[in-house]
């Protein structure tokens, strides 16, 4: 039985990053049959349904950020009165840095079904093309737009060992990229992935500080970017070392508790050590 046919549920629906051939025949479906398509900008799920040749039998109503808790209610009523509500955002999956969450989770305290559609995502699209180790990797949405609060997003991943992705925008970039590369290190590896599956993508590949330089000249597009993880500490580093890395990251803005539990957990050592010698060392 198709999952957006014959019991009401939400559908949670991946839309094409650009390129329209990647939108599932599922989703076609979704688009044909849900009651309720609630879209993050009306055109373009409207521009998109004709782009695949449906003409939506639903009704479309705006789903964005600045709506999202106004809108609860109604499509919640949808739900219940026996509707089918596909959800969409411009492109890739709900949720992930895009409307959805907040309508999910009213979905589960209230035990309504739930389902998803799988599709294009920028996360695991930009992962794949990066270069970068993909075994394990962690998503962080858009860095903190003000300076300090950057500069100390950055240094909270100073330790992380994962390979991080995140979304920025065009205007921004050349500031965060330089930001990393002074918090982390000119030389540490990313890729900026610009414009995925569109006629101009673009991923550059570089340290830090040359990718800095790049943006400084301007970009253009949807941007992700994917950071390496740090190395792993070297085998019977001493305290020592660690107390100094803690205090570096203190005096970039952190708290002292969340710094020592982190590199202590990067390094193998107790977390109350390393604090307590932190501690001592002041």
């Amino acid at each position: 039985m198709s999952p957006v046919s014959g019991s009401p549920r939400l559908v949670l629906a991946a839309t094409p990053l650009g390129d329209v051939r990647d939108a599932s025949p599922r989703l076609v479906e979704a688009l044909a049959t849900a009651d309720v398509i609630a879209a993050e900008d009306t055109r373009r799920t409207r521009s998109l349904a004709a782009a695949l040749g449906v003409s939506p039998a639903g009704r479309v109503v705006s789903f964005f950020d600045q709506n999202e808790t106004s809108r609860l209610p109604m499509l919640l009523e949808a739900l219940h009165g026996g509707s089918t509500v596909l959800l969409v955002t411009d492109a890739g999956m709900p949720s992930v840095s895009d409307p959805g969450f907040r309508l999910v989770a009213a979905c589960v305290a209230e035990d309504l079904p739930v389902t998803c559609l799988p599709g294009p995502s920028a996360v695991t699209t930009a992962l794949a093309l990066s270069g970068l180790p993909c075994d394990r990797f962690c998503f962080e949405g858009f860095p903190p737009r003000k300076q300090g609060e950057r500069r100390r997003f950055f240094a909270g991943l100073a330790a992380e060992q994962r390979t991080a992705v995140f979304f920025e925008s065009p205007h921004r970039l050349a500031a965060t990229l330089a930001d990393a590369a002074d918090v982390l290190g000119a030389a540490r590896r990313a890729a900026v992935c610009r414009e995925l599956t569109k006629t101009y993508e673009e991923v550059r590949r570089g340290g830090l500080g040359e990718l800095a330089e790049w943006a400084a000249e301007g970009v253009r597009g949807e941007i992700t970017v994917v950071l390496s993880g740090a190395e792993p500490p070297a085998a019977g580093a001493d305290l020592e070392t660690l107390v100094a890395e803690v205090k570096q990251r203190v005096a970039d803005g952190e708290r002292l508790k969340t710094a020592a539990a982190e590199v202590a957990e990067a390094a193998g050592v107790s977390k109350k050590v390393l604090y307590d010698a932190a501690i001592a060392s002041s």
